[in-house]
Formats: structure tokens, sequence, C-alpha cells
């Protein structure tokens, strides 16, 4: 199993919209960036974990965890041109944007940037990194288990 985190900014869709959904579930659409669209392409599998990640906010952070529940497919935006994600470049034969299925697993207490840039032990992880702009960013497992602690403590 692979662990990610995935952004969303919440006036997108946020945490409470996912909870909100049938069957809890949403297409992880709208990402345009090649290296996080190869992480979904070539390495997110079902059954994978993610934080869902509250970015471009005034409180930007960990919201809660998502499973993947459907491998990469072509992501039908690119193709709307009424979509801020439409790529006139991409075809149905020839697509260029994928995205995959997320099945909210639970809603979290919010871990805030600024906490997670306070503990030590997460310096080297890749949402924390100068520059970093992935929307999808692979999450090591012992990052993974130091933050669901984070997640069950009081703020």
């Amino acid at each position: 199993m692979h662990y990610w985190l995935m952004k969303s900014e919440p006036d997108e869709v946020s945490i409470d919209d996912l909870a909100a959904m049938p069957k809890k579930t949403i297409a992880w659409f709208g990402v345009r960036n090649y290296q996080a669209r190869n992480f979904m392409r070539d390495q997110m599998k079902v059954g994978d974990l993610a934080f869902f990640y509250h970015s471009s906010c005034p409180a930007p952070g960990i919201a809660g965890i998502v499973r993947v529940n459907k491998a990469a497919y072509p992501d039908a935006s690119q193709f709307d041109g009424k979509s801020p994600y439409f790529d006139p470049k991409a075809t149905r034969a020839a697509p260029r944007w994928l995205n995959v299925d997320v099945t909210l697993v639970k809603k979290t207490r919010l871990i805030s940037l600024s906490e997670l840039r306070a503990t030590p032990e997460l310096e080297t992880m890749r949402v924390l990194q100068r520059g970093n702009r992935l929307s999808i960013t692979p999450v090591t497992s012992q990052e993974w288990k130091i933050v669901e602690r984070m997640a069950t403590r009081l703020a």
C-alpha cells in the first residue's frame, strides 16, 4: 500500500462536501500537473490511503483521510469547454489528464500547516518542502503514522 497527501481547495471540494456526497465518493478531478498525474497513473492503487488536505484557504491543513477506490481514468473536465480545467489539446482518443476516485474514510480534526511544520519528525515531508506546489504527493509510512497519531490528539 502507498500513502498520499491530496490537496483540494475547500471552495472547490472540502472534506465536509465529500462527507455529504452519496457514497462519500468523488473523482479527484482537475489535476493539471504532469508529476501529480503520473503519481495517479503509475503508482496509485485501489486501497491506497491519502490525507485530504485543504489548500489555498485561511486555515490550510489535513482535514481527513480518504481511500482510493477507483484506479486512474480520463478526467472528463479536460473535454468540457465550459470547465476551468478544459484542455484544448486533450482528445478522447489521447487524454492528457487523469483522475482517481476517492472515498471518505474519516474526517479528522484539522492538523494545520503550522502544526505539521512544527513537528521535527516531519521535516522531510514533501508537502512541507520549500517551493512544493504539487496537489498530490507521496507520504512515507513513517510520516503517515506520525500524522495519524497527531489526528487523534486534541488541538
